[in-house]
C-alpha cells in the first residue's frame, strides 16, 4: 500500500492528492480489485474514476458514483465495472483534502487475478505519477521476454507516442548541438492517444535488438509490464525499468 503525496491542482478549489493504477484486467477469466484504506482520524472522501482503454469512463460495480467516503480506520474494496476482454483498463484515485494544512491520509492498492484452468494467478498493481513526455530506451537482451510499455494519457488533451524498434544501428549529427547517440528505426509505430486512453506497445517485434519510446504531453503514465504465465493474459509490473522525463524551465 502506499500513502500518496500532495499535488498541487493549480485551480480554484480545495487541494488533491492523485494516483493512477495501470494495466487492470477484466474478463471472463481476470478481474481486478481497487483496495482503500483510511490511515487517519477524520473521514476521506475520494473519487474512483476508471477508464477503458478507449478512454471511456467506466461506473463502479454496485455503485450509482465514482465517491467513495472512508470513516476513520474504515477499508473499502471497488472494482470497475467492465465485461469485455482487456488488460489496459486504468484508474485514477482522488482524494479530497479539505484545508491545505491537512496530509494525506489514503492508502492506495491494487491486485489483478485470473484463473487459468484450476490455478488463480495474482499480480500486485503498482501506483503511478505522470510525468511530462515521458520516455525509454534500451536493448531488448536486457528486457525479459514478452514484456510490453503502458502508455496512459491521463490529461484532456491527445498525446502522441512514437515506437521505434532498431536492429541495433545508431547514428549522430556532429554538427547539430544534440550529437547524442539516436538509433536507426527498421519499424516505427506512431500512435495518437485520445484523452484518457492507452496503448499497450511490445518491446519485441521482428528480431529487433533495440527499442526505444517517446511521448509528447503532459500527464503521461509509462509502465513496463512483463506476462506471468503464457497460459493466461495476466501482467506484473517490471520495478526495475525506470523511464526519463523531460524537464522544462
Amino acid at each position: 500500500m502506499f500513502l500518496l503525496p500532495l499535488l498541487a491542482t493549480g485551480a480554484v478549489g480545495p487541494p488533491a492528492a492523485e494516483t493512477v493504477l495501470p494495466a487492470m484486467a477484466y474478463g471472463s477469466s481476470c478481474w481486478s480489485g481497487i483496495t482503500l484504506q483510511n490511515l487517519g482520524d477524520r473521514v476521506v472522501v475520494a473519487d474512483v474514476e476508471g477508464h477503458r482503454s478507449s478512454g471511456e469512463l467506466v461506473p463502479l460495480q454496485g455503485r450509482d458514483e465514482m465517491t467513495v467516503r472512508l470513516a476513520p480506520g474504515e477499508q473499502t474494496s471497488v472494482r470497475l465495472r467492465i465485461e469485455e476482454e482487456t488488460t489496459a483498463a486504468w484508474v485514477k484515485v482522488r482524494e479530497r483534502i479539505p484545508i491545505p494544512t491537512l496530509r494525506p491520509v489514503l492508502a492506495v492498492s491494487a491486485t489483478t487475478e485470473c484463473l487459468a484452468g484450476n490455478e488463480l494467478r495474482t499480480a500486485r498493481r503498482e501506483v503511478a505519477y505522470p510525468m511530462r513526455s515521458p520516455w525509454f530506451s534500451g536493448d531488448v537482451s536486457e528486457m525479459r521476454a514478452g514484456e510490453v510499455i503502458t502508455v496512459i494519457n491521463t490529461s484532456s488533451h491527445p498525446t502522441k507516442a512514437s515506437a521505434c524498434y532498431s536492429t541495433g544501428t545508431f547514428y549522430s549529427v556532429p554538427e547539430q548541438r544534440d550529437s547524442e547517440l539516436k538509433p536507426v528505426c527498421s519499424m516505427v509505430s506512431d500512435v495518437l492517444i485520445p484523452p484518457y486512453g492507452s496503448k499497450e506497445f511490445p518491446v519485441e517485434r521482428e528480431g529487433n535488438l533495440h527499442f526505444s519510446l517517446k511521448t509528447d504531453g503532459d500527464g503521461i503514465v509509462l509502465q513496463m509490464l512483463r506476462p506471468i504465465d503464457t497460459k493466461v493474459k495476466i501482467y506484473s509490473v517490471d520495478s526495475t525499468v525506470t523511464f526519463g522525463s523531460e524537464t522544462h524551465p
